[in-house]
């Protein structure tokens, strides 16, 4: 008997925009890039296993990049991985103050406060 063969499974149905096909469809090439290397070991790793949590641990992780991609678009979402590639590359943000600067700032107000 095949699986086709069963009606009103427990096994829940993914809705359509959390198929892997609708993830991968909405996200920027450099996180697809990520997802399918991703996807493609957690499901070699479920031929081996049975346990499919790895695969769906992966789907729900990019479930919630492609809807961010999606609210946020993805020219902004790619401006925003570049923000964090340089942050993670030099240490600081391309659009922060000094931390020294914001000190005096602080110290200011808080001066003009009393």
């Amino acid at each position: 008997m095949s699986a086709a063969g069963f009606s009103g499974s427990p096994v829940p149905e993914l809705p359509l925009e959390a198929t892997p096909v609708a993830i991968r469809d909405a996200l920027v090439d450099r996180d697809r890039a990520d997802f399918l290397q991703e996807y493609k070991a957690a499901l070699a790793g479920a031929q081996t296993t049975l346990d499919l949590t790895p695969v769906l641990d992966v789907l729900r992780t990019y479930h919630r990049i492609a809807e961010r991609t999606r609210t946020a678009g993805a020219e902004r979402w790619n401006r925003m991985l570049d923000t964090v590639e340089t942050i993670q590359r030099t240490g600081t943000g391309p659009t922060a103050e000094p931390v020294d600067d914001v000190r005096e700032i602080v110290r200011t107000r808080l001066e003009d406060q009393r």
